[in-house]
């Protein structure tokens, strides 16, 4: 049982006056998944397929041919195909996955009706296209690691999120045995969105987990829906995509908070990580000093009584400002020293002095008489000190 391409030149020919029946589908809306096929020309039983009927297929839509509830064939290639029980599945699987051609050949035993149906067969016809605006939020906060290797950060926040997203059928055939099934009636979207939605939110925890290692901070999430996408699908994959046939196209993140509280503590740690650099905490203490000299001067007891307790404060907490920046200048000469360290050891590493006549040369081969630089030497397992690529006494190679 199978489906035959009608040619386009053959449309308006006799072949067409000889269609027992035509099934089609009106173009299905944002709300239909699964739809019945019509029978144009039925005046009888319209759950049966006669050899040679003529089975339409639009952009964006995908037929299943199903017999006593089981699946004989699919088509996701737009155009008209004609009926033929004697011929093997045809399987037209355009913007489909291979991998249902296997799926049907495993899924029934072949069945030939010689022209004469004697069961119960139907033709539903899947929406392929993407469906959009399923809205979803937290109704509790959820974990949210939080990584800032910057300053030594590891800690794990609340947050609370809302957005959109959208799915597809990828795999007619799944969505048909695991969720639909055998309808008389068109299967809606809103029949599925719910427990869709409940797990989509259930997914997004862990999926979370995987864009904060990549690096991404919860308010940048917003800026990388792809990497959130592919996190959820990635979860999902169990039972939307190997149960269900479905998939995320996109999703859209509207707003992400944290809590307060959660708020003020990494911006309190990151502000305090900025004072490990010594000029930092320099400036930062003068000008803290600067603003209590001011505030000692409009000291109502004096401005005396007030640098007197300016000092005895600055004494008991042996902060000094010209320390830090000496500490600073210090740490600077100390990275200084260590760079031009290394580059004269680079350097130390590649003049190399040649045996010949003795000029220092950085090349490759000497310039003044063009001899070619020396390997250094090794010392082999065997004592012996080589300079080649193997030992010159055991043949032992080059470590």
């Amino acid at each position: 049982m199978g489906l035959i391409k009608v040619a386009k030149d053959s449309i308006k020919s006799t072949l067409a006056d000889q269609w027992k029946e035509y099934f089609y589908c009106d173009s299905l809306d944002e709300d239909t998944l699964v739809a019945v096929g019509k029978n144009k020309n039925s005046t009888g039983n319209s759950n049966i397929i006669s050899q040679g009927s003529a089975i339409s297929i639009a952009d964006g839509q995908c037929a299943l041919i199903v017999e006593q509830g089981r699946v004989f064939d699919i088509c996701s290639e737009p155009g008209i195909f004609i009926f033929n029980s004697d011929s093997e599945p045809s399987v037209f699987v355009e913007n489909l996955d291979d991998s249902l051609r296997k799926v049907i050949s495993n899924v029934w035993e072949r069945f030939k009706f010689g022209g004469k149906a004697g069961n119960d067969q139907r033709v539903y016809y899947f929406n392929l296209k993407e469906i959009y605006g399923n809205k979803f939020g937290t109704a509790n906060p959820i974990p949210f690691r939080v990584v800032d290797n910057n300053i030594g950060l590891d800690v794990d926040i609340s947050i609370r999120c809302n957005g959109i997203y959208s799915y597809k059928i990828n795999n007619p055939v799944l969505f048909y045995q695991n969720v639909c099934g055998n309808v008389s009636l068109d299967f809606k979207r809103d029949q599925i969105d719910k427990q869709l939605k409940s797990e989509l939110l259930n997914a997004l925890q862990p999926a979370f987990a995987k864009i904060s290692d990549m690096g991404i901070r919860y308010s940048s999430v917003p800026a990388h829906t792809e990497e959130l996408s592919n996190a959820l699908n990635q979860v999902l994959n169990s039972k939307w995509s190997e149960l269900r046939g479905l998939e995320i196209v996109s999703i859209s993140i509207n707003s992400m908070t944290a809590n307060k509280e959660d708020e003020d503590m990494i911006k309190n740690l990151q502000k305090t990580a900025v004072y490990r650099n010594t000029s930092m905490a320099a400036a930062t203490l003068v000008d803290a000093q600067a603003e209590a000299m001011k505030s000692a001067a409009k000291n109502e007891a004096g401005a005396i009584n007030g640098y007197l307790g300016l000092n005895m404060a600055r004494a008991s907490q042996n902060l000094d400002a010209s320390e830090l920046f000496k500490m600073s200048d210090q740490e600077n000469n100390n990275q200084d020293t260590y760079k031009s360290q290394v580059n004269i050891n680079s350097q130390a590493n590649t003049i190399w002095k040649c045996p010949n006549c003795g000029t220092e040369n950085t090349g490759n081969f000497c310039m003044q008489c063009g001899t070619k630089k020396p390997n250094p030497t090794w010392t082999c397992n065997c004592g012996s000190v080589n300079n080649g690529n193997f030992c010159e006494n055991c043949g032992s190679k080059r470590p």
